[in-house]
């Protein structure tokens, strides 16, 4: 149980960009739950209103932090560029925030994930 509480810790950029890339990818599964509830033959409208304001909040937290971590980690433009596509590509956000602690671009949190890695 406590991983899960670390993994909603939001003490750090490096932590925050790893909450909301998540949290964002999921929203979009909500989203397009909300989506196809909205064309059945007795349409369910509310899912679509909900889910897409808490996607657009989730989105403008995970840009806002992936611009904060690129000038607390002096990212390079590349990695910026890939954050910053990430947050329109649907599903990618979870896959950037996977990449950017394998490759050692989240501080901490790769610094943590590097002893795991060196094992497998």
């Amino acid at each position: 149980m406590e991983a899960m509480g670390e993994f909603f810790d939001v003490s750090t950029v490096a932590k925050r960009v790893r909450l909301f890339g998540t949290l964002e990818a999921v929203s979009w599964v909500l989203l397009l739950t909300g989506s196809v509830l909205k064309r059945l033959p007795e349409p369910i409208t509310w899912p679509v209103m909900v889910f897409g304001m808490l996607h657009g909040v989730l989105f403008v937290l995970f840009v806002l932090n992936v611009l904060l971590a690129f000038r607390e980690f002096e990212w390079p433009g590349k990695t910026l560029a890939l954050g910053l596509i990430s947050s329109v590509v649907p599903f990618t956000s979870a896959w950037f925030e996977r990449w950017a602690i394998r490759s050692g671009q989240l501080g901490e949190l790769s610094a943590a994930a590097a002893p795991t890695a060196a094992r497998s």
